[in-house]
């Protein structure tokens, strides 16, 4: 049981930021949350199953410092771009080319913008994990983020076309792609594995 024991504390099976017998824990992705669609239209659908890993408590917790931590995915996200104003000559309350957005992201890093120098611009479905489909215009909980009508620029290619680069809409929560010289919204987050 011992020996048990000792695997369950290795670093990355401790969740990011938790400190366990004096073991601090990396582990940050632990799986697809639900949804939040509790309703159900038709037997079968999401709100019937409402599948996805639950979250202990409230699925987002404002940090106090313009981050917010999705509980459900150990990811934590930037609250409010506008709050960053500008970091290494990139203005954040402004739409930017994707190339600029990866720039601007690696900036953060460098101001080790509050407190943390790993931000990124996520992946495509790290992007899509925090739609709220329980809500429409925006689909996103607008407690713990700050949303424009503007879709957000993931760092995800479209697949067999380099030139373009997925996006995610937390307007009506569509995801598609655009040209990478056209210019969106960016939304950093830390955290990922």
């Amino acid at each position: 049981q011992i020996a048990a024991l000792a695997t369950n504390l290795l670093v990355g099976n401790v969740k990011n930021g938790v400190t366990i017998f004096g073991i601090t824990g990396t582990l940050s992705s632990f799986g697809i949350p639900k949804t939040e669609q509790t309703a159900s239209y038709a037997n079968y659908d999401d709100g019937y199953y409402e599948k996805g890993i639950p979250t202990s408590g409230a699925r987002f917790t404002d940090n106090g410092n313009n981050t917010t931590t999705d509980n459900g995915t150990g990811l934590m996200w930037v609250k409010d771009n506008s709050a960053i104003g500008t970091v290494g000559g990139y203005n954040f309350a402004n739409n930017m080319t994707w190339a600029n957005s990866l720039l601007a992201v690696s900036a953060l890093n460098a101001a080790n913008y509050a407190g943390y120098n790993d931000w990124y611009l996520p992946n495509v479905k790290e992007l899509g994990s925090i739609l709220d489909y329980s809500r429409i215009n925006p689909m996103i909980n607008i407690t713990y983020f700050v949303s424009t009508p503007d879709p957000y620029w993931s760092s995800t290619t479209y697949p067999n076309t380099i030139t373009m680069g997925e996006m995610v809409d937390f307007l009506i929560g569509n995801i598609y792609e655009d040209l990478k010289t056209n210019s969106h919204r960016v939304r950093p987050v830390r955290g990922g594995q």
